[in-house]
């Protein structure tokens, strides 16, 4: 009986080891299908759907595990969820693609309006400084520290302004349009507190 429960378990390994050996070519064509799926999407998945490409990257880190540990049955189990995972990342990358391409172009038009706006306030603001500070006396409502806060505030605001309008040469419309209206801002808030009067 000795001899007999050997041969079985001899017998039993040896189907085992069959069977890991059939699973193995297909667990491995399976994964190298995953990589290359992600390889097409890796660099814009990085851009557009980080979180989402850490995921995925996570999942197949896992099954690559399982394949070193000769756990192909599991690798097989596992790609057909990671195929869709690679399929979602690569949704989402179409739709940050295409956010991106909105938020672009309604940069680039509220930057019209900008680059025409605040370079005006710019001149504004500068001549009221201007002649503010060969006035004897300042008006009614600036004291000399608030006219000497808003000269700073000024300063900042051309520089600012400044960093903007390199930004949009260098194709950052977006950030530059963001910078703008921060821009737009101090220059609105710079003419209330300089008491200028706008037609």
């Amino acid at each position: 009986m000795k001899i007999s429960s050997l041969i079985l378990a001899v017998a039993a390994a040896s189907v085992l080891a069959a069977g890991c050996a059939r699973q193995r070519g297909p667990a491995n064509e399976a994964l190298e299908k995953i990589e290359a799926s992600l390889a097409d999407v890796k660099e814009d998945a990085a851009r557009y759907a980080p979180d989402g490409l850490k995921g995925v990257e996570s999942q197949l880190e896992r099954l690559k595990q399982s394949y070193e540990a000769k756990d192909y049955e599991n690798v097989l189990a596992g790609t057909p969820q990671l195929e869709k995972a690679v399929g979602s990342l690569k949704q989402a990358v179409a739709s940050g693609k295409e956010h991106a391409r909105t938020a672009l172009a309604l940069a680039k038009t509220e930057w019209e309006s900008l680059s025409a706006d605040v370079p005006k306030t710019i001149d504004t603001i500068q001549a009221r400084v201007d002649t503010l500070s060969k006035s004897r006396r300042l008006p009614f409502g600036i004291n000399k520290e608030e006219f000497e806060g808003a000269k700073a505030a000024f300063e900042s605001m051309k520089s600012q302004w400044a960093d903007a309008s390199a930004e949009f040469k260098q194709g950052d419309a977006v950030e530059a349009t963001a910078k703008g209206r921060t821009v737009k801002g101090m220059g609105d808030e710079l003419i209330d507190r300089l008491k200028i009067k706008t037609s």
